[in-house]
């Protein structure tokens, strides 16, 4: 999670994708071909209860059985037990966000400050904080803006991505390695060696989508979340992410548009966002959502 993506309008194919190599891909992958899910309509909602064994486990099962479920109870995963291990996942010399709280000055009450943390969340009182802007030198001299969450908002991302892992990881595609847990670059490079070597490759392609965290469209990616996520919890707790805003030198500013770079939820998003595109988009989606 402490990756940083190689790149950020959201671009979307304006042609029908290459079915042959995305399978070729798929079975080098050594995973089945990948199956459209998002075209139809969903199903009324599951519910993982409190009974569910392993805790996630009967997400997974579910969402690996039914590519259509949508789920309705979700909140509930993100416990104490999730918030700790999320709080622990953060590195110690992590630069704070806007409230300024370090990683150790919370810890220095960290049950506390954790069920209070919890209580908020589960009954709505929890408020994103906005993101402190910064900036990075890109290799072409420009500089890459990052969003800097406050330390409780990165707790709280990450539990819910462990969460949603449970769905998304199921669903994703083979040859997908962004910001994926278990993925790394030269997990990807080997995956495309493997593919010259055992295939007919005629061309590779290289892209980069320009500016995607910054300029993804936040109306159309809450409608991707919604084909799995009917937790509405769950989807307010995302929305409040993407409508909280950053300051900049003393100065907030609104957020319309983009997932900040640098929070632990964006990958997840962009992953979910580019994933739908592929799936649903045979063609393309033209314009903003009604």
């Amino acid at each position: 999670m402490h990756e940083r993506g190689k790149s950020d309008n959201p671009v979307v194919p304006a042609n029908p994708p290459n079915k042959a190599a995305c399978a070729a891909a798929e079975v080098v992958e050594g995973r089945g071909l990948a199956k459209g899910n998002t075209a139809s309509t969903t199903r009324p909602g599951h519910r993982a209860g409190q009974g569910a064994p392993s805790a996630l486990d009967r997400v997974r099962r579910v969402a690996r059985g039914d590519k259509e479920a949508r789920f309705t109870a979700l909140l509930h995963h993100v416990d104490l037990a999730r918030l700790r291990a999320a709080y622990g996942a953060i590195r110690p010399a992590a630069v704070p966000g806007v409230d300024g709280v370090t990683w150790e000055v919370y810890g220095q009450n960290l049950d506390v400050n954790l069920k209070d943390l919890h209580a908020r969340v589960h009954s709505g009182g929890y408020q994103a904080r906005p993101s402190r802007r910064a900036y990075i030198p890109k290799a072409d001299g420009r500089q890459r803006p990052l969003g800097i969450a406050s330390l409780e908002d990165k707790i709280v991302q990450r539990a819910v991505v462990e969460v949603l892992n449970a769905i998304y990881e199921v669903d994703f595609l083979g040859f997908s390695y962004g910001f994926r847990p278990g993925r790394k670059p030269h997990d990807a490079l080997d995956a495309l060696a493997a593919g010259i070597l055992r295939k007919k490759v005629n061309w590779v392609l290289d892209a980069d989508i320009r500016d995607f965290f910054t300029k993804l469209d936040q109306g159309w990616l809450e409608r991707f979340l919604e084909h799995r996520i009917a937790d509405q919890r769950i989807l307010r707790l995302i929305r409040r992410w993407l409508a909280a805003g950053v300051i900049e030198n003393g100065e907030w500013s609104p957020t319309p548009e983009g997932s900040p770079q640098g929070a632990s939820v964006s990958p997840l998003l962009a992953n979910v966002y580019l994933h739908v595109c592929h799936e649903c988009g045979e063609g393309l989606y033209v314009g903003r959502p009604s």
